[in-house]
């Protein structure tokens, strides 16, 4: 964890890191990746949640993930994109948070873990908005895709700490 900024500085960093998250949700909006099944995006902002939750603290991993997905939501999405967001993003850094604290897990793990939880986060809120609907059937399809994206952003972050992170003892 990062206890050499000062509290200016962890303030700018974050702030850019912040931007950055969303500059990369606006980024995937325009890829056109279709995968036939609705909500499943690989979640290019989630490499700067990931990043930071190794360099800080959950708080800061939720304070700038929650601000990433209300901007997100209100520029690409509704209220209820926020809503199934914000749920899939606490339960997500929550666990992916336990896992990197118990030493047990590595990147690829957390990375998968967390997104898994997002989905199951976002059928949670499912089953409560469309409390009707059968979405167990949907619940293996998403954890496939959270390995799948998590595999993707944690190779990513893999690359990036290495590179921005010579010498700080991250990687």
């Amino acid at each position: 964890m990062r206890n050499d900024l000062s509290p200016a500085k962890k303030t700018a960093f974050l702030a850019m890191l912040t931007a950055l998250a969303i500059l990369m949700g606006y980024v995937e909006s325009l890829i056109p990746l279709n995968f036939g099944i609705p909500g499943i995006k690989i979640g290019l902002g989630n490499i700067v949640i990931l990043i930071i939750l190794l360099q800080f603290s959950w708080k800061e991993a939720m304070i700038v993930s929650a601000a990433r997905i209300v901007v997100i939501g209100f520029l690409f999405g509704n209220l209820f994109s926020i809503l199934y967001s914000l749920a899939g993003a606490v339960l997500s850094i929550l666990v992916m948070s336990v896992l990197m604290k118990s030493g047990r897990f590595g990147l690829l793990g957390v990375s998968a873990a967390g997104g898994c939880m997002h989905n199951i986060g976002q059928l949670l809120v499912a089953r409560v908005v469309l409390p009707g609907l059968p979405l167990l059937w949907y619940a293996p399809v998403l954890m496939l895709a959270g390995l799948a994206t998590g595999t993707v952003i944690a190779f990513a972050v893999n690359e990036i700490v290495k590179r921005l992170f010579r010498g700080s003892g991250t990687s």
